[in-house]
């Protein structure tokens, strides 16, 4: 595991586009003065006539996007998640979502692990806002091999998406060459006693402890549930089906996010004991990234504590 390639997926996310904008003349790229810190300027490089910077008016940056989605174009508007999916969550709504219009949003340093960064940046409610909108698509990609194939499929898909990519460094957990599916899980390990399904830097933690859980005679199955809207639905019930408990995993409030999707299918359709880690119904603070995971309980070390004493 200490050997494992770690890359973060922002920069996925700009190298994903600027290979998409050598096959797709109708791919464009705006921004928020925030080029080098999202990657989007390396699309700009390669691309200048079809990247806009639209300064520090990210509100002003989705209605643009809005109008170049009217003409046939496919925007993909990058800013901090904090700012994306924050400061102009009224654009979004009424601009993108309401018409339904093939705009993508690619948010970038979301969560805790935006780390020195401090509260006013950690956006950790990113998905809750977007989870809202009729209509969005929100997603959270595990590594460097699922953000690109899910920004690839993001383009194919016609209609507003939202995507959720981080600062830090992550694990690569896929092979090259993992075909992504809008709307579908993935199994990533199977087990009995426990399901965790979990997302983005989330993932590497849960298949760790399910390592460590293993050691202890507890049979974790591991989901890695990128897409948060529209849910697996299958998936999840049939892992509850066969595990009978259930831990989310995210690097998200547990308000509003993948634990309370995940929440409000199974009080529906199948009744599950489950237990939420995400950030708590707290600010975050300022500090390095890794320490701030591991205070927020954003750990492998936290997952098995909290699957022992679910399967107890």
């Amino acid at each position: 595991m200490a050997d494992v390639k770690k890359i973060a997926t922002r920069d996925s996310y700009g190298n994903a586009l600027a290979a998409l904008g050598a096959e797709h003349e109708n791919l464009v790229v705006l921004d928020a003065d925030l080029a080098g810190a999202t990657k989007t300027g390396v699309f700009k490089k390669a691309f200048p006539d079809r990247h806009f910077d639209c300064g520090i008016a990210e509100a002003n940056m989705i209605c643009v996007a809005a109008g170049m989605a009217t003409t046939g174009l496919v925007p993909f508007a990058s800013s901090f998640a904090m700012f994306a999916a924050g400061r102009a969550f009224e654009q979004v709504r009424n601009s993108i979502g309401y018409p339904h219009l093939n705009v993508k949003i690619g948010a970038t340093h979301g969560g805790i692990s935006v780390g020195e960064d401090g509260a006013s940046h950690q956006c950790c409610e990113d998905f809750a806002l977007m989870r809202s909108i009729p209509g969005m698509v929100v997603m959270s990609p595990a590594d460097d091999v699922e953000a690109k194939a899910m920004v690839k499929a993001a383009y194919e898909y016609v209609g507003p998406v939202y995507m959720r990519f981080g600062r830090a460094a992550v694990p690569v957990v896929h092979e090259e060459g993992f075909s992504f599916q809008i709307g579908k899980g993935e199994v990533l390990r199977d087990g009995t006693d426990v399901a965790i399904i979990a997302n983005g830097l989330m993932v590497y933690e849960a298949i760790v402890a399910a390592e460590e859980l293993a050691a202890k005679g507890i049979s974790a199955m591991v989901i890695n549930m990128a897409t948060i809207k529209p849910l697996d639905e299958e998936l999840v019930l049939a892992a509850a089906g066969k595990c009978g408990k259930v831990i989310t995993c995210e690097e998200h409030s547990i308000i509003g996010g993948l634990g309370e999707a995940v929440c409000s299918l199974l009080s529906e359709k199948l009744p599950t004991k489950v237990a939420r880690i995400g950030v708590n119904d707290e600010f975050g603070h300022s500090g390095p990234a890794g320490a701030l995971l591991k205070a927020f309980g954003l750990s492998a070390d936290h997952i098995v504590e909290v699957a022992e004493e679910l399967c107890k």
